[in-house]
């Protein structure tokens, strides 16, 4: 998954914001290296990816590649099912996107001490409304753009770019499939942490009988 699904599964407190995106910007062993709050949601970062990568609905909707293009589609997946949550955010999320964004955007602005590169990419984030503009499609295939001029080899990426237009719906219906199954595990993630809020921005209401 991408920023705005981690960030809508991983708490609504201001440590569990943070720790929802320093889990793409930290590696390694954790202990010790932040406050405990901070480290828990990394620590789920980490477990929704796992969960994420190995649930047959998501390996079934990479299979919808090209064979050659696979190594790649597990990049342009997380980027669209970002879109399908911002572009269907009412169907998943009491709070309006705009002021969940918003609330984003000013825990990163109140931090001192981001991660480097998430300090260089963090103030373009917000001014651009990253979060938000994936409700766009074409922010999809320019957010790929920016990832393709960082790897060394990005054909294969564009490749697998290509076919994302022809599989808008089944890959949609995948996502409807799999983001209520992904919320139920990072809530009793958090139960078992102690957590009793609710999931930043998620509805306490029941999932709609076609996405379960």
């Amino acid at each position: 998954m991408n920023y705005l699904a981690h960030l809508h599964l991983g708490g609504q407190r201001p440590a569990q914001l943070l720790g929802s995106l320093y889990g793409d910007f930290v590696k390694g062993p954790l202990a010790g290296r932040f406050a405990p709050e901070l480290e828990a949601s990394i620590r789920l970062h980490r477990r929704i990816d796992v969960f994420t990568d190995q649930h047959p609905v998501v390996r079934h909707a990479l299979q919808r590649f090209a064979p050659g293009q696979r190594r790649y589609a597990g990049i342009v997946l997380d980027v669209f099912f970002d879109h399908c949550l911002a572009r269907d955010w009412p169907r998943h999320a009491a709070m309006p996107l705009p002021v969940f964004t918003d609330q984003v955007y000013r825990v990163l602005a109140a931090e001192p001490d981001l991660p480097e590169r998430l300090a260089l990419i963090a103030p373009r984030m917000a001014a651009q409304d990253w979060l938000g503009s994936y409700r766009d499609y074409a922010v999809v295939e320019m957010a790929l753009q920016g990832i393709a001029r960082r790897l060394s080899r990005p054909a294969g990426l564009f490749e697998a770019m290509q076919q994302l237009p022809g599989l808008y719906e089944p890959l949609s219906a995948d996502f409807e499939a799999f983001y209520p199954l992904l919320r139920a595990f990072a809530q009793a993630a958090l139960a078992d942490d102690g957590e009793t809020g609710v999931i930043t921005g998620a509805s306490t209401g029941s999932a709609p009988n076609n996405a379960s």
